[in-house]
C-alpha cells in the first residue's frame, strides 16, 4: 500500500506542467499584445504579467521535478 493513497503522479506531472506553460504564454501575450498595440500598461498589470512568467516558467521547470521524480521516489 503506497503512503499518499492512490495518487496519479503521471497525470499531476502533465497537468502542472500545461497549468505553468498557459501561465506563462498568457503573462508573455499579455505583455506581447500590449507592445504590439503601444500601449502603456499600467504598473500593477505589467507586474501582474512577469510573475505570471516567472511563476510559468517556475511551475513548468518544477512540476515534472517534483511529480514525475521525486514524489515517486518517496513511496
Amino acid at each position: 500500500m503506497s503512503r499518499y493513497g492512490d495518487v496519479d503522479y503521471r497525470r499531476w506531472a502533465k497537468t502542472g506542467f500545461l497549468f505553468s506553460l498557459a501561465l506563462f504564454a498568457v503573462g508573455a501575450g499579455g505583455e506581447i499584445a500590449a507592445a504590439a498595440m503601444h500601449l502603456s500598461l499600467p504598473a500593477w498589470e505589467n507586474a501582474l504579467f512577469v510573475d505570471m512568467e516567472i511563476l510559468g516558467t517556475l511551475g513548468a521547470l518544477l512540476s515534472p521535478l517534483v511529480f514525475g521524480v521525486i514524489m515517486p521516489l518517496t513511496e
